[in-house]
C-alpha cells in the first residue's frame, strides 16, 4: 500500500492469477493492487488524482469473466508474449510521462539478452531460478543493467 501511495504510474497485469500448486487457489494480488490503485486515484485527493494506470491481460475482454467492474477501461492484451508486453509498457510510459525513452526494439533486444543470461546469473549468485523471489530477481536485473 505504501508503494501504491507513493507512485504516480501503476502497471497491473491481471492475468497473473495462476492457481497455486499447493492449495489450488488463484493469487489475486494483481487485481487487489489494481483496486487499491484505482481507489487511491479516485478518492485520494489532488495528488492521487494524477495517477495513471495501465491494465494488462492475456486476451482482450478476458477480464470481463472475472473482473467485470473494469468494463469501459482500456485493457491492453499481450497474449503471453513478453515482447508485446514490453512494447506496450514502453509505449504507455512514453505517452503518460512525455519522456523520451529508448525504442521498443532496443528494449526487446535487451530483454532477449537478459533472459538468455538469466539462468547463469541466478546460478552464479546461488539462486534456484524456479524459486527466485521477486526482490532477488529485481537485484539481478539491476546488476545486469548496470554492468
Amino acid at each position: 500500500m505504501r508503494i501504491i501511495g507513493e507512485c504516480r504510474y501503476g502497471i497491473h497485469d491481471i492475468s497473473r492469477t495462476e492457481l497455486d500448486p499447493v492449495f489450488n487457489l488463484p493469487r489475486f494480488n494483481m487485481p487487489f493492487e489494481l483496486g487499491l490503485f484505482l481507489a487511491a486515484k479516485q478518492f485520494g485527493g489532488d495528488d492521487h488524482s494524477k495517477k495513471r494506470v495501465l491494465v494488462l491481460d492475456t486476451e482482450s475482454y478476458r477480464y470481463q469473466r472475472f473482473l467485470s467492474d473494469l468494463n469501459g477501461m482500456d485493457i491492453t492484451a499481450h497474449n503471453h508474449d513478453r515482447y508485446v508486453l514490453a512494447r506496450a509498457v514502453r509505449n504507455w510510459l512514453a505517452n503518460v510521462s512525455r519522456r523520451r525513452l529508448v525504442s521498443d526494439l532496443r528494449i526487446a533486444n535487451l530483454l532477449g539478452r537478459f533472459l538468455a543470461q538469466l539462468p547463469n546469473l541466478a546460478e552464479n549468485q546461488g539462486y534456484e531460478l524456479a524459486h527466485l523471489p521477486y526482490v532477488d530477481f529485481e537485484y539481478l536485473v539491476t546488476d545486469w543493467l548496470l554492468s
